[in-house]
């Protein structure tokens, strides 16, 4: 991964394990609001009979936002936080922490890494995040998607949601959707990390800028544009499957096609606003205070290793 400056002593993988799950848990205290909005916007179109919030409509990112406070009270925004910090110290740790020693695994420790190695790397890490983290993410979504004001709420807590969804519908409900984010956290992975690592070494390379924080700034936001992008539609997808009723759809790409058949194509950029917005601010804020975590960390671990 790309730092701020070269250190005298590389972070170890654990390092990296930790601070990338830190760092993101920082991330998604800042940028959950636009997350929730998200999946809200995305969910927004389906059958009444699943709709948690029948008579709420959502126009927009801030739209969504206000009416979630106004109908719902502040502490909506924040529905589905406490699964959300379980899924990135169990997710980022391992998606982003151990990217770069999955990245050398495949170059056999070769100093040259080619665009190839490093999208394979992403793919495999997204994927390996997706298979241990899975059941966070339902309880997340679950949580977000429900409303307030719901006379009757699905979950009432967080371990109440993991054991009523493994009641209701088995271990397999917890891993509902696994295919799709499986899916798209490899393209996630591999844009995010990948695109982040290019636009920075193109900055640099054309003396655009140097290697300081609006460099990481501007290329975490690009990598956060780009990911949107690619990622959006088998996102939507994810959001509707994890949150369905059991029987509602047969599979995810059933999901996708009555989607596609109901609501047209545009329903799979449902949410690209809070999307990008979050996403960008979330890379921002992520990639900067993991990098100064991964520094402070190593100098914590050279002081206190340092003879008196």
């Amino acid at each position: 991964m790309v730092g701020f400056k070269p250190t005298d002593v590389p972070p170890t993988a654990a390092v990296k394990f930790v601070g990338a799950g830190t760092a993101a848990c920082i991330a998604d205290l800042f940028t959950f609001p636009l997350d929730t909005a998200k999946v809200r916007l995305q969910i927004q179109g389906e059958s009444k009979t699943s709709s948690n919030f029948k008579t709420a409509q959502y126009k927009g990112v801030f739209g969504t936002i206000s009416t979630m406070v106004k109908t719902e009270g502040p502490r909506s925004l924040y529905n589905g936080l406490v699964a959300g910090l379980q899924r990135q110290m169990s997710f980022a740790s391992v998606r982003i922490g151990l990217y770069d020693s999955v990245k050398q695994f495949y170059t056999k420790g070769s100093e040259h890494v080619g665009i190839g190695s490093r999208l394979l790397a992403g793919c495999t890490t997204g994927a390996m995040a997706v298979a241990i983290a899975q059941p966070t993410d339902v309880v997340k979504v679950r949580f977000q998607a429900q409303a307030n004001t719901s006379s009757a709420k699905r979950y009432k807590g967080t371990m109440e949601a993991y054991r009523t969804i493994a009641k209701e519908e088995g271990m397999r409900g917890l891993w509902k959707g696994t295919a799709p984010n499986i899916t798209r956290n490899a393209l996630v992975n591999c844009t995010e990390l990948v695109t982040y690592d290019l636009i920075k070494d193109a900055l640099l390379s054309y003396n655009l800028m140097s290697d300081n924080l609006p460099c990481h700034v501007t290329s975490a936001f690009g990598a956060g544009f780009c990911t949107t992008v690619i990622a959006s539609p088998v996102d939507v997808v994810k959001t509707r499957y994890m949150n369905s009723a059991k029987g509602q759809y047969r599979s995810a790409l059933n999901c996708a096609f009555t989607m596609f058949q109901k609501e047209g194509p545009l329903a799979f950029y449902k949410g690209f606003m809070p999307s990008f917005l979050r996403l960008g601010s979330w890379n921002i804020v992520m990639f900067v205070t993991y990098e100064q975590l991964k520094r402070a960390m190593m100098s914590a671990r050279v002081s206190w290793e340092a003879p008196f």
